[in-house]
């Protein structure tokens, strides 16, 4: 495995986030291969019946933030095991609920295959390993400046359109 291999392997996982919190569904689903399989806290099964559960589930928040540390691959030819730590933030109204505003570590430890040269999910395990609750401490900004959007109208999708990229 070169370091081709692990630079898309880590852009994969972190593709994954980017869907997830700008609710970009299509974006989370390129990051499977078709029939891949995600086992996460309160589903498994199916990518496609993935995206429908935590489509519906994230629209519980008003946000989430999916921070990526440690990401550790080792592979073989065209199969490889990712190992990749994170901090995943949610919030979302009442703002004292700690079902809605809570702070949980988690592992992806996902299997990768390389089908038509390119680097998929062909199996995920979403290991929770911690969650604090934030209920009653979020804080709105203190001033005007730019807001985040849960989908395409999202800045990050403005600028890359500007951009032609």
């Amino acid at each position: 495995m070169d370091e081709t291999d692990r630079r898309q392997i880590h852009e994969t996982v972190l593709r994954y986030c980017r869907g997830i919190d700008r609710l970009d569904m299509e974006l989370v689903r390129s990051v499977y291969h078709p029939g891949g399989i995600d086992h996460h806290t309160g589903f498994s099964g199916p990518v496609e019946q993935f995206i429908e559960w935590v489509s519906g589930a994230l629209r519980n928040f008003d946000g989430t933030m999916h921070l990526i540390g440690n990401h550790f691959v080792e592979g073989k030819g065209d199969v490889a095991v990712s190992e990749t730590y994170g901090t995943a933030v949610h919030w979302g109204s009442p703002s004292d609920d700690p079902r809605r505003n809570f702070t949980s570590g988690f592992r992806y430890i996902d299997h990768f295959e390389k089908r038509g040269g390119r680097w998929a999910v062909a199996e995920r395990w979403a290991v929770r390993e911690w969650t604090r609750s934030d209920a009653g401490r979020h804080m709105p900004k203190e001033g005007d400046g730019p807001s985040p959007r849960r989908d395409r109208e999202d800045q990050v999708y403005a600028i890359k359109a500007r951009l032609g990229i």
